[in-house]
């Protein structure tokens, strides 16, 4: 039903929307709306290739159950590539793919939009919260 209110809607003369590229925004938004995945796409674009231990330790209070199931799911969807050097004990390392690194710019500018935004931001908190315990 959802698909034919979709489809009404576009009767304007654009193109269908493609199930496909709307259930992978709804999906790509969900996953970077993780706090974990933000803060892992942020310590690798700010310090490159690294180590597990060392992810977790620029990250602050992940856990390493968490920090192993955020970096198999960036790998999966192809925004991480890990390396597995073949040597004595292994190193693994991890670094942003070409889409990790445009994804990561794209959420720059939500960061800088707060940054822009903050003052009026906690303003317009303070007067809601003010309002509602009056």
């Amino acid at each position: 039903m959802a698909d034919a209110a979709l489809q009404a809607e576009n009767s304007s003369g654009e193109p269908p929307l493609d199930p496909r590229i709307e259930a992978l925004v709804n999906e790509v938004i969900g996953r970077v709306a993780d706090k974990w995945t933000m803060i892992v796409l942020e310590v690798l674009e700010e310090h490159g290739e690294l180590r597990f231990t060392r992810i977790g330790e620029l990250a602050g209070g992940i856990s390493q159950k968490m920090l192993t199931r955020t970096l198999r799911q960036m790998e999966r969807d192809g925004l991480v590539v890990r390396t597995v050097h073949p040597v004595i004990p292994p190193r693994v390392e991890y670094r942003l793919t070409d889409m990790g690194h445009s994804l990561s710019a794209a959420f720059c500018g939500v960061w800088s939009w707060a940054e822009a935004h903050l003052d009026r931001i906690e303003t317009a908190r303070q007067a809601f919260d003010a309002r509602r315990s009056a």
